[in-house]
């Protein structure tokens, strides 16, 4: 049996729980809220109140918060890494910024601590199936070891490469999904000219040679503004990522940058960079 801390018992952390439980791991997870805490004792996990607490003891911590600024906030800002144990493993599922992947794994090194950056692609049906797909960055032994317990909520597990590449990866995946919402989002214009409901073409168009999980997904929802709007929080915020990525090397998205403008998802005033920002306490 593996002891395993969890940090981000969200939409998607609580199914990775309850798969982690259910393959017989011992599960201590973080639950901020009386809400919280009652989900995940009745799921079967011990419940802490700080994020360190998930820490101690542990042989893996899975971090599966929102955003960059969260991960900053519980690995650089907070006491996570010097509470687990040398020789456990954190492994990171949320979508972060490469830089923020080498800061956390140089801080974790003081530790003893290993590092897989392991962003996903998937919801929480996924998870439920198994069926989630993990892009791993990191050094090969470190993977190898983690990926039983990514395996009881994961398939496939793409080891992409070292420490990092897993983020890029998983940047440039939703960069090429919101540039086709942008181009589904044109076909639909491009409907509404030629005298088709929206929602006919995209009921459609999956059976057929433009099918794709953009098209699908509008297909669902009945119109790619509804799609969009379901999507955007965390697709916003990938992307802006992804941008700020490429501007740090001195260039852009190129042809993807107008599709994905198409989309209308909001395009931040500012560059990302959550360097030296405020964090809540974890």
């Amino acid at each position: 049996m593996t002891r395993i801390g969890f940090v981000g018992a969200g939409r998607m952390g609580v199914p990775m729980i309850r798969r982690l439980i259910a393959a017989g791991h011992a599960v201590q997870a973080l639950g901020r809220t009386p809400e919280k805490h009652a989900a995940l004792a009745e799921s079967g996990a011990t419940v802490v109140s700080r994020a360190s607490e998930t820490g101690s003891g542990a042989d893996a911590v899975v971090l599966c918060v929102f955003t960059d600024e969260q991960v900053r906030a519980v690995c650089l800002d907070g006491n996570l890494l010097s509470a687990m144990p040398p020789g456990s493993t954190l492994i990171v599922h949320t979508t972060a910024g490469p830089h923020t992947m080498t800061a956390v794994a140089e801080r974790a090194a003081d530790h003893g601590v290993d590092v897989v950056d392991a962003p996903v692609s998937g919801g929480p049906h996924d998870i439920e199936a198994g069926t989630l797909t993990v892009f791993a960055g990191g050094a090969e032994d470190v993977v190898r070891r983690v990926r039983p317990l990514l395996a009881c909520y994961a398939d496939p597990i793409l080891h992409v490469g070292p420490l990092g590449a897993g983020q890029r990866v998983k940047l440039l995946n939703n960069a090429a999904f919101a540039a086709q919402l942008g181009v589904v989002a044109e076909i639909a214009r491009l409907a509404d000219r030629l005298g088709l409901e929206e929602a006919t073409v995209l009921r459609a168009l999956p059976h057929g040679s433009a099918g794709g999980r953009a098209l699908a997904g509008a297909a669902a929802r009945g119109s790619i503004g509804e799609f969009v709007s379901a999507v955007a929080d965390f697709l916003t915020k990938d992307v802006a990522e992804v941008r700020a990525a490429m501007a740090r090397l001195g260039g852009d998205l190129g042809a993807l940058d107008p599709l994905i403008d198409a989309c209308a998802l909001e395009r931040p005033a500012h560059r990302i960079d959550t360097d030296g920002r405020p964090s809540p306490s974890w």
